[in-house]
């Protein structure tokens, strides 16, 4: 692969609300955006069914959800409504991650969605349990690739405070690393977008292909529109949504690319192009 860089740009919550459907789409037609991934639990999750089936080029994985929306293992149920509750349950033996990974994986395959790769609402997987239950059904399902959320460098941090962190980082990583392998599944070289959520914007996003390393980075992100749904929706992440999709659709962003000579491409293409990052 020498010193080429290929970027995916990966939008999460497809699923969550029809606007970030929409916008999620509109992102890959007429913007960068490469690859979602689909709650299989989410409140619009038939709506985003239909799209990915009317948009074949949009690369589709699982955003396995452990927190905040409806259990599909336990119908009736609702899966804990924040992290800290998601631990108490972990410990308690509660909550059987693999049985709720393995019924979304599921539903994903009865409506005819081709699963490339899988990644966690709010990253849950960097949990011990979480990250077994996923590889094992990740097994289960012919799975390959999963997301590896170490994003290396906070913009604005300074640079001893970044430098401290990256000890730590580099010993989880080391193990998230050697835990996939075990599993027979792989992941990007790099990911990016942890902390930009909520904040990405076109200069950011510039500036970010501008400083990408030789290899595979996943770009994470969110956009959509923010719509009377989404107001009401347990999360965050609103009108930063369209800010996003903004940044996404800037021709200028397009440019950067060009100029610095980064491929987009998507987790579907991965084992064909390269196999094993």
């Amino acid at each position: 692969m020498s010193q080429a860089r290929y970027l995916i740009v990966n939008a999460d919550d497809l699923g969550f609300t029809e606007g970030i459907n929409r916008g999620i789409i509109e992102a890959h037609e007429a913007g960068i955006l490469t690859s979602a991934s689909l709650m299989a639990n989410g409140p619009a999750f038939e709506h985003a069914v239909k799209l990915c089936q009317r948009y074949p080029s949009l690369d589709v994985g699982a955003h396995l959800t452990l927190v905040q929306l409806p259990s599909l293992s336990c119908p009736g149920a609702r899966l804990p409504a924040s992290l800290s509750e998601l631990l108490v349950a972990l410990s308690k033996g509660q909550l059987d991650p693999r049985a709720e990974f393995r019924a979304q994986l599921r539903r994903l395959e009865t409506v005819g969605i081709k699963v490339s790769h899988l990644d966690t609402h709010k990253h849950t997987h960097l949990h011990p349990r979480v990250l077994a239950s996923l590889l094992e059904v990740a097994a289960e399902f012919g799975i390959r690739w999963v997301r590896q959320p170490f994003d290396w460098e906070p913009p604005g941090m300074p640079r001893w405070l970044a430098s401290f962190l990256r000890v730590p980082l580099f010993f989880s990583h080391a193990w998230f690393r050697r835990k996939l392998q075990q599993y027979g599944c792989a992941t990007t070289h790099h990911f990016s977008g942890f902390w930009l959520t909520g904040k990405l914007d076109a200069h950011k996003l510039k500036r970010a292909i501008e400083n990408l390393r030789s290899g595979v980075t996943e770009l994470m992100c969110h956009p959509g529109y923010c719509t009377a749904e989404l107001l009401k929706a347990p999360t965050r992440l609103k009108q930063s949504r369209e800010q996003e999709l903004a940044a996404l659709l800037d021709p200028s962003v397009r440019a950067v690319l060009a100029a610095a000579n980064v491929r987009l491409v998507n987790f579907s293409q991965l084992d064909q192009l390269w196999g094993q990052p």
